[in-house]
């Protein structure tokens, strides 16, 4: 089992016998190399080894120490350094995955010479290749930081990695090409062969080659599917396709000052159109098919829909290996931005707060009941909901959301996913989800903007328990108005927050059929009308659920999201 600093878990089955929680990690069908970055710097990654990390030629390990420990994070260091200049050259890597893109450039109309040149000449660029292999090679991508995330790959793309000119082979040996120090195919001839047979065996050799590209071409294009044909993505997504070069443009080539933020899905970006619009760019930073999921899950889920408390997805980039998604740009980030930070927390005064709620729970109201298909987003949470300038909230990222048709009302799954914090009991137990599964994150999600506490790692001094559970103390005690978070205390109204937590209470009960629905929360939110009690949420499993947790090790995952997922399998 993996987890990540935000709080996700993957790969595992949790089953409940006679009130115990029992735990199993199961290793089977788990790719070693999913993990970002497993091998470090300059490491690369092959499944098919054991182990899997391994130093690229002309390089070693950086601590070998961790190495011998099966620890490989810190990546490898160069046994030559670089000289600069004519010093330096290029090595061929052919078969593997480009690098993590976060810290490259590329020229749509450079040739790969004057790519090779140009990087040559700058001492920072550590690698370069061709943007786009099926048009002949054209264009050229240039890395400048050390190479992460490299893998075994079955592509014939080819990376030309900077190199020290004594770590190349020499003009007079058979394997040197011209320019780059790259190596050249070989074919064995006997001494004795006629040239008629040489022949025979190069064009049988250009064939193969051929054939293994062709096939290659074809893998590509399957996995890319409907959203390789530009009419087919407008029919089916009725969204605007934009150019590389005009998102490129758009955000100065994707400069670190206009960067957002990051997940696992990749960073996202600031970025201005030549007509004055203000768009936010959700770049994939490597070609997994997980990413590649999410993508064409998040265009199938929101492209037509349309409300003022959903992010609305202007179009898309498909290019190459790139995969982009434009949305509207939320000039104040996310709702957790706010909440979990002692200094803007004070930006959110309770009004503001109780408008929030009320925003986030219409725009459940639509994507449940009002929406031409039920939708269960599955990753309800502080970070997912954005603002906008007037600070109206938005809900974000469908990317794990699921769609529901006809009479559906729930569905299962052997693949959980979510954020811990966040995640329904009978979800991570049984694999059951349903709009209820939504409304136990919206209840959470009201006790966190009410607190200013997180659920997850929440801990009080007299005793550790989950947000949850210290509200629902309060709530029996009568003292549901000491949960107010102090920075807008005195700007609160004492009978909306004991109703806030009052209804945040209904939400997160242990039993998804005593939960309201969204509807009546957006009722109950705007009346005095009574309410009934809550029952006792299931903070008390999840005190057991968290102790099974830290008791396990950690382990590389398959499909790791974004933050860190929670994923139950029979066979994240």
């Amino acid at each position: 089992m993996h987890l990540s600093a935000d709080g996700r878990i993957e790969d595992l089955i949790w089953v409940n016998r006679t009130q115990n929680w029992t735990v199993y990690s199961t290793a089977s069908n788990i790719d070693a190399c999913a993990r970002y970055a497993i091998c470090g710097p300059y490491g690369n990654c092959n499944i098919n080894n054991a182990p899997a990390c391994s130093c690229l030629e002309g390089f070693e390990p950086r601590r070998p120490e961790e190495w011998n420990l099966a620890d490989w994070s810190s990546g490898c260091q160069r046994i030559t350094p670089l000289a600069g200049g004519n010093g330096d050259g290029f090595r061929t890597l052919s078969g593997v995955k480009f690098p993590d893109t976060n810290r490259s450039v590329y020229n749509l109309n450079m040739t790969l010479d004057d790519c090779e040149a140009t990087c040559k000449e700058n001492i920072s660029c550590t690698a370069y290749a061709s943007l786009d292999i099926r048009n002949g090679g054209s264009g050229c991508l240039q890395w400048f930081d050390d190479l992460m995330d490299i893998r075994v790959y079955e592509e014939t793309q080819e990376l030309h990695i900077r190199m020290p000119a004594s770590e190349l082979p020499s003009p007079t040996s058979p394997e040197y090409g011209s320019g780059s120090g790259k190596k050249k195919p070989t074919i064995a001839i006997a001494v004795s062969a006629s040239i008629g047979s040489f022949i025979v065996c190069l064009i049988l050799a250009l064939y193969v080659a051929w054939r293994k590209k062709k096939r290659s071409r074809k893998r590509r294009q399957a996995r890319e599917d409907k959203y390789t044909n530009d009419e087919d993505r407008n029919k089916d997504t009725e969204l605007s396709a934009f150019s590389l070069s005009m998102i490129a443009k758009s955000t100065n080539n994707f400069a670190l000052d206009n960067k957002l933020g990051e997940g696992g899905f990749g960073p996202v970006y600031k970025g201005v159109f030549e007509d004055g619009r203000e768009i936010a760019v959700k770049r994939l930073s490597a070609t997994s098919s997980q990413g590649l999921d999410e993508f064409k899950n998040e265009v199938g889920c929101i492209a037509k829909l349309q409300h003022r408390n959903l992010v609305k997805l202007l179009g898309y980039c498909i290019q190459g290996d790139e995969r982009m998604l434009i949305y509207e740009y939320m000039e104040n980030k996310s709702l957790d931005f706010f909440i979990f930070d002692a200094s803007r927390s004070i930006m959110l005064d309770w009004p503001l707060r109780f408008h929030i709620i009320n925003g986030i729970a219409r725009g459940l109201v639509y994507l449940h009941q009002d929406s031409r298909l039920r939708i269960v987003h599955r990753d309800l949470k502080a970070g997912n909901i954005l603002l906008d300038k007037n600070m109206n909230p938005k809900i974000s990222d469908f990317g794990l959301a699921r769609k529901f048709s006809g009479y559906e009302t729930e569905a299962n799954t052997n693949r959980v996913v979510g954020t811990y914090g966040y995640i329904s009991p009978e979800y991570a137990v049984h694999g059951l989800f349903s709009v209820k599964s939504d409304v136990y994150s919206f209840g959470v999600l009201v006790l966190e903007i009410v607190s200013g506490k997180k659920n997850r790692g929440f801990s009080q001094q007299d005793y550790n328990d989950t947000l949850i559970g210290h509200a629902w103390k309060l709530h029996k005690e009568g003292k549901s108005v000491e949960l107010v978070s102090s920075s807008v205390r005195d700007s609160c109204v004492a009978s909306q927050v004991l109703r806030a937590v009052h209804i945040g209470l209904l939400c997160v009960q242990h039993h998804a059929e005593d939960r309201p629905t969204m509807s009546s929360v957006v009722l109950m939110l705007g009346n005095e009308n009574y309410l009934p009690p809550p029952k006792q949420p299931a903070f008390f499993a999840e005190e057991r659920f968290v102790t099974e947790i830290n008791s396990l090790s950690s382990a590389p995952t398959l499909d790791s999201i974004n933050e860190v997922t929670v994923t139950l399998m029979n066979a994240r």
